[in-house]
């Protein structure tokens, strides 16, 4: 029992040291990628590795344009990132290997911000963070 709850302690530890190098990370090299655009006031990071995906919803307002940036750590290699609307239809993907998108909404809807990270077959596998950063201008 000691062992089992020193474990999950050490876990916890370590999730939090993982989330604080994320959000230095994030305003470290992402920020700046947002340029004149107003960062809204959330956070979306996650600590991901080789073969991950994850997928985030996000509500865009009508007659606002938008950067969206997915930024992520060197060590996870090309990751790649689309919009899709709330069907499933693909708006855009970073087939160039772009780290942002700029778009103009017409009318407010939920789109997702699908992401995922190459696969690796490299013998020592590396986790790597992934922020996701949405910018507004009118």
């Amino acid at each position: 029992m000691k062992y089992t709850i020193l474990l999950l302690a050490s876990f916890a530890f370590f999730a939090a040291e993982a989330s604080s190098q994320c959000r230095a990370f994030t305003k470290r090299n992402c920020l700046p990628i947002l340029e004149d655009y107003s960062q809204n006031d959330n956070y979306n990071a996650a600590v991901l590795i080789p073969g991950d995906a994850a997928e985030l919803d996000m509500a865009f307002y009508g007659g606002v344009n938008y950067r969206v940036v997915v930024c992520s750590h060197p060590v996870l290699g090309a990751v790649e990132f689309g919009l899709y609307d709330s069907q499933g239809n693909s708006i855009w993907e970073n087939t160039d290997g772009s780290d942002h998108v700029d778009l103009s909404i017409e009318n407010t809807q939920q789109l997702s911000i699908r992401i995922s990270v190459p696969p690796s077959d490299a013998a020592l596998i590396h986790e790597g963070c992934v922020s996701i950063m949405l910018g507004s201008k009118d």
